[in-house]
């Protein structure tokens, strides 16, 4: 069986998620604990489930996606595994941070992924490639399950900007189109930010998807 938590952290209130399965295994996406007590909260709640951290996956790497990348290598080993073309996304992070007044400690190098499949424990999730919001976002979908985490592509009503460097939003929309909307109606979106949709609520009354 596979099960989510969900963590709302640092000044953009982004959304961080651990997935686990029936044996304890665990993947934390998007890390976005920014001080010590966020990061405590995600250690302590992984620490009371019992879980073990295998996997450190970034759908994509704007700086409230990566901000505990650090945090997560330091307490657990894991490198983070991005699309290649977010290297250039996560390299510009400090730039961005010293931008917004942030502190940041400098994420480690990550791994790419390889095929189009993630695999924790004995459960499986599709990488769907969907670019737009950033040049190398990806999503992660269990067909077995229904559910998505979908980043910053698709929220409650609404969909990821595009004018941050290397948003799109003739890309954004494609992607979208492409590769979510066939999605089955009842599969819960697990978004970057605000609260869960399903992919049927999105077709029926989010307003930058009428006529597609």
């Amino acid at each position: 069986m596979l099960q989510v938590l969900k963590f709302t952290f640092n000044p953009f209130q982004e959304n961080t998620y651990v997935l686990f399965t029936t044996d304890g295994q665990c993947a934390i996406i998007d890390p976005g604990c920014y001080d010590k007590r966020e990061e405590e909260i995600l250690k302590k709640t992984i620490e009371e489930k019992g879980l073990k951290p295998t996997l450190l996956l970034n759908t994509h790497c704007h700086i409230d996606h990566v901000l505990g990348n650090d945090f997560v290598h330091r307490t657990y080993g894991l490198d983070p595994v991005i699309h290649p073309q977010e290297e250039m996304v996560l390299a510009a992070v400090p730039r961005m941070a010293e931008m917004y007044g942030l502190n940041y400690t400098q994420s480690p190098k990550p791994t790419f992924f390889e095929g189009e499949e993630i695999v924790l424990g004995e459960e499986k999730l599709k990488i769907l490639f969907v670019p737009g919001h950033s040049p190398g976002h990806v999503a992660f979908y269990s067909e077995e399950y229904k559910m998505l985490i979908s980043g910053d592509v698709l929220f409650k009503q609404s969909i990821g900007r595009t004018d941050l460097p290397g948003g799109n939003m003739d890309v954004l929309m494609n992607s979208i189109a492409e590769e979510l909307l066939h999605l089955p109606a009842e599969t819960m979106v697990h978004a970057g930010h605000m609260e869960d949709t399903t992919i049927g609520e999105e077709k029926k009354f989010n307003p930058f998807l009428r006529g597609m």
